[in-house]
């Protein structure tokens, strides 16, 4: 089983930057990708950014595209979001997901951490 665990929300600034983490436990039969998404108070949960783990591919969604960098640590199966020129609308509980397959969903899910941006 696996364990993702978020860390380094917390409130900021509109204009500011945040680094989150998100660091697993476990094992895993493989891991093809690890992700970010958020949910704002009265909204659907989103998809913020992903990259998979064999050739590095990385996807944003177009909210965050040129504020948020994705990185990854392989060895450690970690992956971290560095979110620059926040802006309020980013306000959201932050999820970090595992995918352990192209055609499969994201398996394992983190707890979350709270990112709060004011203006």
């Amino acid at each position: 089983q696996v364990q993702l665990v978020e860390s380094g929300g917390g409130l900021v600034q509109a204009g500011g930057s945040l680094r989150l983490s998100c660091a697993s436990s476990g094992r895993t039969s493989s891991t093809y990708a690890m992700g970010w998404f958020r949910r704002a108070p009265g909204k659907e949960r989103e998809f913020v950014s992903a990259i998979t783990w064999g050739a590095g591919i990385i996807n944003y969604a177009d909210s965050v595209k040129g504020r948020f960098t994705i990185s990854r640590d392989g060895p450690k199966i970690a992956v971290y979001l560095q979110m620059n020129s926040l802006k309020p609308e980013d306000t959201a509980v932050y999820y970090c997901a595992l995918r352990t397959s192209l055609s499969g969903p994201y398996n394992y899910w983190g707890q979350g951490t709270q990112v709060t941006v004011s203006s």
